[in-house]
């Protein structure tokens, strides 16, 4: 036997040895009893055909074939893989899909409370993790306005000082209820920079009622004026008799819609909604109320009416610095299929929604919606208990709640400060006359 073979030979035994020990078999002995075994697995049998060693040790027929044979590198594999389905300790190593652990798992309600939190905060720290707010303007005039609940600055402390570390407490049970988004964040360093460019010799309610204003300012400047302004925009790119496809459900897009039916144009309104949450049934129900013509269908029967369509109309929960569209899961299926069939894609985005940083995809950064009742569509006649979805070792409800949408899809974006295109979103802070948002 020459060196190459008798090294082979020692790591079949290897690979055999783990595998043995991971299934709880005896490995084979190895001893000076043992008898050599060539790099066919063994002697020759009785016709002279070689057999091939197996992963357990035991000596294989060649009827298996070459695939019977198992590598070294398979065999520690195949081991490590083992660990995780071998006992019933580590099933939950089974369950859930890991390249997506980094999602963090639903939202859940902080279980405890800790540190001098306001009761305004818990509470939204609860509708949060519920789902009771959602939207990006929504929850960033939740969060402002809960700041602004009755605050007693200590004594021997100024509450420029004492401020910011009494309201770091209060974010941070925010997050641990639900990530924070791009608006809050903006908002929250917004406030910060006020605080600390207050004079420290201003009386405590004097202080008060100026942090109040401003931030009665923030509100109404960048998101209540702000959306007024786009919606003026946007509906100058309405024409009578268009058909406007939307999806999910925006607040600014929902409330362009409604400027331009009461402008007098008669315009029909298609609303794309997908699972779990089904936003876009509260979107159709204002839009119905108002006597708006409207088609209401799941993201899987897009492609039989964007053809039909004259423009799409698209909310975002933020704005990155390459112009990609970070907004609800399925609105890059919906920019790509409007894009392909040469549909006009604006996207009605707040500045204050802009982000410098630059995302490349939907997985590194996202969120799990609530996996709801995917059910309720069901026919009646069957138990709703054989359909319910339990958790078991072999299955995981996956929901991503945001995707990406490259900026190759928008035709334009509509801002307070224009109509941009997707390449030149890079400059709303020059535009705005800061170095940034």
């Amino acid at each position: 036997m020459t060196k190459a073979e008798r090294r082979e030979l020692q790591e079949r035994q290897r690979a055999a040895k783990a595998a043995a020990a991971a299934t709880g078999e005896k490995a084979p002995a190895k001893g000076k009893g043992s008898r050599p075994v060539s790099m066919q697995g063994g002697p020759s049998s009785a016709q002279g055909t070689p057999r091939r060693l197996t992963v357990s040790g035991s000596v294989d027929s060649p009827a298996r074939g070459a695939f019977a044979t198992t590598t070294p590198q398979r065999g520690a594999r195949d081991a490590r893989e083992s660990t995780y389905t071998g006992d019933g300790d580590a099933s939950a190593h089974t369950r859930g899909l890991r390249i997506f652990s980094h999602f963090g798992g639903l939202p859940k309600a902080p279980s405890s409370v800790k540190g001098d939190i306001h009761p305004a905060i818990v509470r939204l720290g609860l509708q949060f993790s519920g789902f009771k707010i959602t939207g990006a303007n929504a929850r960033c005039i939740a969060t402002l306005s809960a700041f602004k609940n009755y605050y007693s600055t200590p004594l021997n402390t100024t509450l420029s000082r004492h401020l910011m570390t009494h309201l770091n407490p209060q974010i941070n049970h925010l997050v641990s209820a639900r990530p924070m988004a791009v608006t809050m964040g903006n908002a929250i360093r917004q406030l910060k920079l006020e605080i600390s460019n207050s004079d420290i010799d201003t009386p405590e309610q004097d202080a008060k009622d100026f942090l109040c204003h401003k931030i009665d300012n923030y509100i109404r400047d960048r998101i209540i004026i702000a959306d007024q302004v786009i919606q003026d925009t946007a509906v100058q790119k309405i024409k009578d008799g268009d058909v406007i496809l939307t999806f999910a459900r925006s607040s600014v897009v929902e409330k362009t819609i409604l400027r331009a039916h009461e402008d007098g144009k008669r315009i029909s309104v298609v609303v794309v909604d997908s699972r779990p949450m089904l936003e876009g049934k509260h979107l159709l129900t204002v839009l119905t109320a108002a006597s708006i013509p409207c088609t209401y269908l799941l993201l899987p029967a897009l492609g039989a009416v964007i053809a039909s369509v004259d423009t799409v109309l698209l909310g975002a929960h933020s704005l990155h610095a390459n112009g990609a569209v970070y907004s609800r899961a399925g609105t890059a299926l919906v920019a790509l299929m409007a894009k392909t069939h040469g549909v006009p894609t604006l996207v009605c985005c707040e500045t204050y929604k802009f982000a410098e940083g630059v995302v490349l995809d939907g997985f590194t950064k996202n969120e799990l919606a609530p996996a709801g009742d995917l059910f309720r569509s069901f026919p009646s006649v069957i138990p709703r208990e054989s359909l319910t979805l339990e958790p078991l070792p072999n299955l995981e409800i996956l929901n991503p709640l945001y995707d990406l949408t490259p900026p190759a899809h928008i035709t334009a974006v509509v801002t307070e400060v224009g109509i941009i295109p997707p390449n030149s979103i890079s400059s709303i802070p020059l535009t705005l006359g800061r170095q940034t948002i």
